[in-house]
């Protein structure tokens, strides 16, 4: 029998195995993009149910299993974390009342757990880490009619995942071409194996710690300090030096006289300052004795230790439960990085913004507390990314107040939803004109390959240029302006609309950007507005909306 501990300890080995591994699973993902990265999320979503179990006293495994399904589910992040999640809810479903496990109960938990899953994918795709389950799940069931021993079965079930992992290259012909296995049934496996090892032989599988090299950190004292800041001013200077200049050590020793924190960094034509004083003055002037000042930067300690009290202040009250106002209809959570799209989104009435996207998607909880914190009847959130949608959806069964995801996968269509939104309007009929507003959406992303790989036809190497027509590969450009202009072409002949926007993100100049506007105003400016927005998004160099 598997009691509640030896569950627990199963569940952590497996969520260190998968931390172990994750770099491995992550580069078993196919597309070349820059992506939620299949390994890593998985390892976040069990690390979840990890530290809810490090905290729990009980043995019997029905407190483990739903300790640690909650955690799972209020810690999933993309689809692969979602789908895990609700795998181990099978666990907390058929393992309830019971003290302890046979095999009999392993067996119906997964087959349970697929179920779930299976439910939860709109188009569940054979050949992934849901094939991978079902087929482990079936095999366990098959096993505990034979024996009710609970490490038989486990065991069993883990061979049967491995054998099922290894076959999907042959259900789905992107992994046959790229010579690999599934990600997500990849770690998957890695994770029952982790619970196997302690099951089977009482082996706990530990986390690596990696050697890590040290790095000299400056940083500004007034950000965590806490008490009675003796003296005000930051000030940093350097000093070209005169041809007779003296020791710098008599320039230290003054500003020591007069500060604290003193650093002096002497070369042949430099001396680099820093000091702590009440007296800035007085130290740029005893550094005049030595030769010419520059870069001279003086900062009040007091006020940005004050603005960062205030801000971390700002930022709690920002995440702060706040309770339905019966007096206020409608709230919107949107997921969106980088100033520029975080300020549009705001700008439409979106009251949270997470921060997310690709390669950084966010928790169900992290979506969760932004529904929460916004005081209306009904939030809209706005996931603008096809691997956070299920991880919002989630958060329907969790929160107080009416939720309902919007199926945007683009910033654009995000962007479209929003002005769609009628405040006069119904429920009903808001949620249906918004959702009609993303079919009138041509989204365009320009960005880098992530890797070297054969996809869909196109021989990729890490760096290339990237151009993604509505999600999928169009082609690849060593020019970025010939891509975002062909690109924006392709967009154009598949719609009648009339505007045309250009959002830039954090690795594209302003005049990189005014370059590649003025392309397409050239052809386009008669017959659409095109707009250029500055988004600061990263992994995108530019995301292109035509609507």
């Amino acid at each position: 029998m598997i009691n509640g501990k030896l569950l627990s300890q199963a569940i952590i080995s497996g969520a260190n195995h998968i931390a172990n591994l994750k770099q491995q699973v992550d580069e078993l993902n196919v597309f070349p993009v820059p992506d939620g990265d299949t390994g890593t999320n998985m390892s976040m979503t069990i690390q979840a149910g990890k530290r809810a179990l490090e905290e729990l006293t009980s043995d019997c495994v029905d407190k483990v299993a739903d300790t640690c399904a909650a955690a799972l589910l209020r810690g999933a992040r993309g689809n692969s974390g979602v789908i895990l999640s609700l795998l181990f809810r099978g666990f907390s479903k058929a393992l309830k009342g019971k003290d302890v496990a046979n095999g009999e109960d392993i067996a119906t938990a997964l087959a349970v757990g697929v179920e779930n899953a299976y439910k939860a994918v709109m188009n569940p795709t054979e050949g992934t880490i849901l094939t991978v389950s079902r087929m482990a799940a079936e095999k366990a069931v098959q096993v505990s009619n034979q024996t009710n021993d609970p490490i038989v079965v486990f065991e069993e079930m883990t061979l049967a995942a491995q054998k099922a992992l290894a076959q999907t290259p042959e259900m789905l012909p992107v992994l046959k071409k790229a010579g690999v296995v599934d990600a997500g049934g990849r770690g998957f496996v890695v994770i029952l194996e982790g619970m196997l090892s302690v099951l089977k032989e009482g082996k706990m599988i530990d986390i690596e710690q990696p050697i890590q090299a040290k790095i000299n950190v400056v940083s500004n004292p007034f950000m965590n300090y806490d008490g009675e800041i003796k003296f005000f001013y930051c000030t940093e200077f350097l000093v070209q030096k005169n041809k007779d200049a003296s020791n710098s050590l008599k320039l230290r020793a003054y500003l020591e006289s007069i500060g604290d924190c003193v650093v002096v960094v002497d070369d042949d034509s430099i001396i680099k300052v820093h000091v702590h004083t009440n007296h800035p003055g007085k130290a740029l002037e005893e550094a005049l004795h030595f030769g010419t000042l520059m870069n001279m930067k003086i900062e009040n300690m007091h006020e940005q230790y004050q603005a960062k009290q205030h801000e971390i202040k700002q930022t709690k009250e920002n995440h702060a439960y706040a309770k339905v106002d019966p007096d206020r209809k409608y709230g919107f959570v949107a997921v969106s990085t980088g100033e520029g799209l975080n300020a549009l989104f705001t700008d439409l009435g979106v009251d949270k913004v997470v921060s997310g996207g690709q390669t950084m998607n966010p928790s169900t909880e992290d979506i969760l507390t932004a529904i929460h914190s916004v005081p209306a009847q009904t939030i809209f959130v706005l996931p603008n990314n096809k691997n956070i949608i299920m991880a919002a959806e989630q958060a329907i069964h969790l929160a107080d107040r009416r939720v309902c995801v919007l199926q945007t996968r683009t910033i654009p269509q995000g962007l479209a939803a929003m002005l769609a939104f009628d405040p006069e309007e119904s429920f009903a009929d808001n949620r249906v004109h918004m959702t009609k507003a993303l079919d009138h959406v041509q989204t365009g992303q320009v960005t880098f390959a992530a890797r070297d790989s054969e996809f869909e036809g196109h021989h990729i190497k890490e760096g290339e240029i990237l151009a993604l027509d509505n999600g999928k590969l169009s082609f690849i450009e060593h020019d970025m302006n010939k891509a975002v202009y062909k690109l924006t072409k392709s967009l154009v002949k598949k719609s009648d609309s009339n505007f045309i926007t250009i959002i830039y993100g954090c690795d594209v100049t302003d005049e990189q950007a005014e370059q590649v506007h003025q392309i397409i105003s050239n052809k386009y400016g008669s017959s659409y507005e095109i707009n250029l927005v500055s988004g600061g998004q990263p992994v995108y160099y530019y995301i292109i909306s035509v609507e």
